[in-house]
């Protein structure tokens, strides 16, 4: 008899792939519901797009890959053969990924351009890679950066205020260099928590993404140890970005910064992806560390306002090598909870410094 070492606790309740992806549709909803009410038709017909994109598509090249038995003759047969390795999981898991995707998309960017972007997320991203399971890289994101990337110019004018005319982005806004306080009169904290903002589908209403995150965590479909890592990494990077440039508005500046931009839906519906996650709880901590300080230098230093999408893709890279089985480990040892704790003071010094600290 072989024996399997495994790390307590040694009764777990089995969280299938079904159930998981049932899980984020069930918390997607409320930033649906709200981005159809504040979009109307521009965000079902981007939904819509996406959906049929990437659900299709993915079953178009599973039956393409799958080839049939010798001993089907019939078409029915082959089409059998070729689709037996097809389940409902291949419908959910392109459905969450396609809507995460749609609500990261401006409400007025041509449908063209969110069906290239679907098209490269689902074939090159997720597809060539193995499929289900085999993606390295989060598929949403690498869909939103590959259309933002490669057609940048159509992302001019596409963000509509609450007067339905185009407008700044709150981070946008903040990027300009007008200054925090003009920022902030311009974009109030009331309205960054209900949504009256101009943004992406499903990253303005901080009411709608919280409601989710809630349900998740209480399923336990997401991981609370990257959240909370990231959450903690970005909230204490960015306070300590606020006590230097305005100490007396850092509290203003910091909740500016949680509730504007891509933080919280990335948080809930991007950052918990298992498929791109390390396995680890230790390398879950680290992955939470190593993408809040990401989202915070490129917001602060790099030459785009909104870091999420960028952050996550950079960290996904690293996941192998946190997950790799020399030093990889379940158990969180001293050890570890120290050298957790020096990257993050570092990380504190780099930003501090960075924007004019002195000793």
């Amino acid at each position: 008899m072989q024996a399997i070492k495994q790390t307590s606790p040694y009764v777990r309740k089995q969280v299938s792939t079904k159930r998981m992806m049932i899980d984020v549709l069930i918390a997607l909803i409320p930033v649906v519901v709200f981005s159809i009410y504040r979009f109307g038709w521009d965000a079902v017909v981007r939904i819509l797009v996406s959906l049929v994109l990437m659900i299709g598509l993915e079953a178009l090249i599973i039956g393409m890959v799958n080839k049939p038995k010798k001993t089907d003759n019939t078409f029915k047969e082959k089409l059998k053969s070729r689709y037996s390795t097809y389940t409902i999981n291949n419908i959910t898991a392109p459905a969450v990924s396609a809507i995460i995707y749609a609500m990261l998309m401006p409400s007025k960017l041509p449908v063209y351009a969110v069906a290239v972007g679907a098209i490269f997320a689902i074939v090159v991203v997720k597809m060539m890679f193995g499929g289900l399971g085999g993606n390295i890289f989060n598929v949403a994101a690498a869909g939103r950066r590959f259309i933002s990337l490669a057609l940048t110019g159509m992302f001019a004018g596409v963000y509509v205020g609450v007067d339905l005319v185009a407008g700044a982005t709150p981070l946008t806004a903040l990027k300009s260099g007008m200054g925090f306080p003009s920022v902030l009169n311009s974009y109030p904290l009331l309205d960054l928590f209900t949504g009256n903002i101009p943004g992406t589908m499903g990253e303005i209403s901080a009411i709608a993404i919280l409601i989710g995150l809630i349900y998740l965590l209480i399923r336990r479909t997401a991981d609370y140890r990257i959240v909370l890592s990231t959450a903690i990494t970005f909230v204490l990077l960015i306070t300590l970005i606020g006590l230097r440039l305005y100490p007396n508005q850092w509290m203003e500046f910091l909740l500016y910064n949680l509730f504007s931009g891509g933080l919280l839906f990335g948080l809930t519906f991007m950052v918990t992806d298992p498929v791109t996650a390390p396995l680890t709880r230790p390398g879950r901590w680290l992955y939470g560390l190593l993408i809040g300080s990401l989202i915070v230098l490129i917001r602060t230093f790099g030459a785009y306002a909104e870091g999420v999408a960028a952050g996550l893709l950079f960290a996904n890279m690293f996941v192998p090598l946190i997950d790799y089985p020399k030093w990889s480990s379940n158990v969180i040892r001293p050890r570890f909870v120290i050298g957790y704790v020096v990257l993050l003071a570092i990380m504190c010094l780099v930003v501090y410094f960075g924007v004019g600290g002195a000793l």
